[in-house]
Order: C-alpha cells, then structure tokens, then sequence
C-alpha cells in the first residue's frame, strides 16, 4: 500500500478529533460490534477495517480474530489507532491508493463511504478486496432525517431546523451523499454482493447523548463550512448551548448497517 492523500470534509488536524473519535465510538459501536459478531468474525479471520479513525473497532476486531487472525487497519491519519496484537496499522487513501484483492474474510468500513464523490469506485474496491464468500459491512448515516421533538422554545426549534439544512448544505457541497445509508445496500447489490442485510437504526436524543456531543463537536470542526453556508458563530454558539439543554429532545439520524456476501467461487 502507498501514501497519497486526499482533502477529507473533516479537518484532521483539529484538537477536538480525539473527542469526536470518543462519541463516534461511545454512539455507534454498540451496533457496528453486534453485527460484526452477527457475520461470525472468529478466530483466523484475516480482516480490513477502512478508515479506522479511533481504532476502537479495529481493536475488537483484533481481539476476536486472536491468536491465528490479523486486522488491517488504515487511515489518512493513523496515529489515533493505538496499537494491539495482531494489529497492522497502514496510512492509507482510500480513494487513490491500492488494496490487495481476494485477501480477506470481511471488510469493515463506517462513516466512510458517504464522505466521498467517489464512493461507488471504493465500494467497488472493497468488494475486489474481499475472498470469495467474504463479507462487506459498511455503518453509513442518512442525515435527511433527524426531526426536533421538543425544544425549549420555538426559537431553538428554529435555530436546530437551521443547523440541520446547513449541514446537508455543506455536505453536499463537499461532495458527500447525506442520503448514503438508505441507499448503500442496493449500491451493493449492484457491486456484485449477495446476502444483502440492511439494518436501521435510529433512537432519541437528548443532551446526554453521544451522537449530541458529536454534533456538538461539528459546529467547531465544520466551522468554516458552516459559516460559508450562511450560519454565524453566534448562531453556532446558540447551537451548542442548546443541544446541552436541559429541555433538547430529538430523534437521531439513521444509522444503517449493511452487510452483504461477495459470492463464492463457482465450481
């Protein structure tokens, strides 16, 4: 594997990565480990784990496959992933550089894919990456959806509706799918995978919520995008003083978690 990187949405190099690693992991692996364990990873898996930004997951993954297995994982910026048995951790691009083909028993990827215009060109990567009969999961958000249900008042209902469409805005405009999860299992099918078995996920938020401090964290790290989409940083200040309300209630974004099955060998 090689080293060329590209421009992610996310500024990597902002002091608050760490914490939105922790929410990432705090939020969502309950979810992504259960359906890992659901595709049966066990001891002698080799597996790929894209993106592994905290290496939380990677790390489980390590564990599991234990002593005869082996976990890759890769990132534009590695040094977050610490370190663990049977662990090799790779500075990778996705996007540009290459991935060694019909070489693992499941490759993991979450909240990658729907940063990137060029997601069905890697979706199509990954899958080459797998062994006949290998599994793909990719933990892709759909950000249209995410309603207020109750605010402290019709002010802060509008400021969050405000937020929400700024963030969908800025998205878009840096080339990300906020629809991605709801349609990522028939990119899938598409790519050549069978078994496919989506699952969607949503819950309520309130202040306490680790999907809240990670939105939270977007208003500082997506700043300027934010701003260039019209909001200002009194707004986004007004933003984070009222996801830590007393009084915040919504309902999540959806978090699919789509596995499918590269097909065996025939004969």
């Amino acid at each position: 594997m090689t080293s060329t990187v590209s421009r992610p949405v996310f500024d990597r190099s902002f002091e608050q990565v760490p914490e939105q690693h922790r929410c990432l992991a705090l939020a969502y692996d309950p979810m992504t480990i259960a359906r890992l364990e659901q595709a049966g990873v066990a001891p002698g898996w080799r597996c790929l784990e894209v993106g592994a930004g905290g290496g939380s997951v990677a790390g489980w993954l390590a564990g599991r496959v234990a002593p005869t297995g082996g976990v890759v994982a890769t990132d534009l910026d590695p040094e977050h992933i610490p370190p663990a048995d049977g662990l090799e951790v790779v500075r990778h691009d996705i996007v540009r550089d290459r991935l060694p083909e019909a070489e693992f028993d499941l490759v993991h990827a979450r909240l990658v894919l729907w940063l990137m215009p060029e997601r069905l060109a890697v979706l199509d990567r990954l899958v080459r990456a797998l062994k006949p009969g290998g599994v793909l999961q990719l933990d892709e958000f759909d950000i249209t959806y995410g309603p207020a249900l109750l605010m402290p008042n019709p002010a802060a209902r509008q400021l969050y509706e405000t937020f929400l469409e700024a963030k969908r805005r800025l998205m878009l405009r840096a080339g990300a799918d906020p629809a991605w999860g709801r349609n990522a299992a028939v990119a899938m099918r598409r790519a050549g995978l069978v078994d496919i078995d989506p699952w969607p996920h949503v819950e309520p938020w309130d202040a306490r919520s680790p999907g809240v401090h990670l939105i939270s964290n977007h208003t500082r790290q997506l700043r300027d995008r934010f701003v260039a989409e019209g909001m200002t940083d009194r707004q986004l200040a007004d933003v984070r003083a009222l996801l830590a309300h007393p009084g915040f209630r919504a309902t999540s974004c959806v978090f699919y978690s789509v596995q499918g099955r590269r097909p065996p060998e025939e004969g």
